[in-house]
């Protein structure tokens, strides 16, 4: 009996041995690895590094960000931000250019048209009243006529004083070189946008108001003499503090020897560019833009400005004579063909010199004249510099002389191969003008 309560005793502590043994106790943590979630900044860097973005700006912490704000009052920030505020004033001024021009330009139709009508009809009255036909409205005829041609000739003389089709012109020019100036500064901007200089800053504004000065806005008080003694071509760009002019046939002297100079110590290399062939040629093409091209166009501005000036006299004065002539209608035959003789030639005066725009062709001989005198300051400025690494790059300042002059960069170098030795002599450099 004793031996079987043994038994059994064994056999339940065997059954509670195996069932600890196959029935674990739930584990308190399970021995998984969950992996770690990536940081913006790491998960931003491996899709730039997957994308191949290698080159770019390195990202900072939000905690660097909020620690170190950034610092906007740098010397280049400011430099940048007044160049924009330039820009856009630039834009202005091209806008507001634009829009005078379009507005003297219907001056010139609507005070062209309103005075030939205005002298046509008074000359028909003046010539229906000796007919006899209208013998009872005579009185009317001619106080009309006599009216008409007053007011036309002060009409005329106001035209012609301010030249609307050369107003028209003036703003036309102003509309081209600030836009051309906005370029400018916008390839500038987008090239190097952490580059611009107080420097550059400063020569933009002067370039800003060297053409404030050459073209005004204001008509009054402002206006440009549209009768001067004798053309003077037209300056849009601000005057240079150093003078590097080449004189009428050679360079100066001492300028020609630093240049020896620097090129005996770098013989046989072309220094960002320039060589003394080229040198040869700039120099020779500067000399033909002054005395052929820029003097041919002051000479023929010079005609057309006397032109001008006597039909802006003859004009008035005819119909000031057919006004006095209908004054006096009705006291002879003379009066009647003083009135319809001169107001038909006033008819014709201000046809060709308002119709025909002499004003016009006036400024764009000025102006033309100035893009000459321009350019051959620019050649000369740069030859006078003595040291080759501050000037322009030689290849890019020959292409742009080419451009400019509407020649092929072969052309170029064969005219002023030729003109160098003697040949000829009859050709102007530039070949758009």
């Amino acid at each position: 009996m004793a031996s079987l309560q043994a038994s059994t005793l064994l056999l339940c502590s065997s059954k509670r041995i195996n069932s600890a043994i196959h029935v674990p106790k739930n584990p308190r943590r399970l021995g998984l690895s969950v992996p770690k979630l990536p940081t913006r900044k790491l998960a931003i860097e491996e899709l730039m590094l997957r994308y191949g973005f290698t080159n770019t700006i390195p990202i900072e912490s939000t905690e660097t960000n909020t620690k170190e704000p950034q610092n906007n009052s740098s010397p280049l920030r400011v430099a940048a931000a007044k160049l924009y505020t330039i820009m856009e004033a630039v834009a202005d001024r091209a806008e507001m250019h634009s829009n005078l021009a379009e507005q003297r330009n219907n001056w010139n139709t609507l005070l062209l048209n309103s005075i030939n009508m205005m002298i046509l009809t008074a000359s028909t009255m003046a010539g229906l009243s000796s007919t006899g036909i209208f013998s009872s409205p005579f009185v009317a005829f001619k106080v009309s006529s006599t009216l008409l041609f007053a007011a036309a000739t002060g009409m005329f003389m106001l035209m012609n004083k301010i030249q609307p089709s050369q107003l028209a012109e003036e703003q036309r020019n102003a509309t081209r070189l600030f836009r051309q100036l906005q370029t400018q500064i916008e390839t500038k901007l987008a090239f190097g946008i952490d580059n611009p200089t107080q420097m550059e800053v400063n020569e933009t504004m002067e370039k800003v108001l060297a053409l404030d000065r050459a073209y005004p806005l204001p008509l009054l008080g402002a206006m440009l003499e549209k009768f001067p003694a004798e053309l003077v071509p037209a300056v849009w760009w601000p005057s240079n503090d150093h003078d590097h002019s080449l004189g009428d046939t050679k360079l100066n002297e001492q300028n020609k020897g630093k240049i020896l100079n620097v090129m005996t110590q770098k013989k046989g290399e072309n220094l960002n560019g320039w060589s003394e062939q080229l040198e040869g040629e700039m120099g020779e093409i500067a000399r033909i833009l002054k005395s052929k091209d820029e003097a041919e166009y002051v000479r023929l501005g010079n005609l057309v400005l006397k032109i001008n000036r006597v039909m802006a006299v003859s004009g008035p004065l005819l119909s000031g004579a057919a006004a006095l002539g209908s004054a006096f209608l009705g006291c002879g035959s003379w009066p009647v063909t003083l009135a319809t003789t001169a107001g038909a030639l006033a008819a014709i005066v201000c046809t060709l010199e308002h119709g025909g725009q002499m004003g016009m062709v006036l400024e764009m001989y000025r102006n033309t004249a100035g893009f000459f005198r321009l350019l051959e300051e620019s050649i000369e400025s740069e030859l006078g510099e003595s040291e080759k690494e501050r000037r322009e790059s030689g290849d890019m300042f020959e292409m742009k002389v080419a451009l400019q002059l509407g020649r092929s960069l072969s052309e170029l170098r064969d005219f002023a191969a030729h003109r160098d030795g003697g040949n000829g002599k009859d050709e102007f450099a530039s070949k758009l003008f």
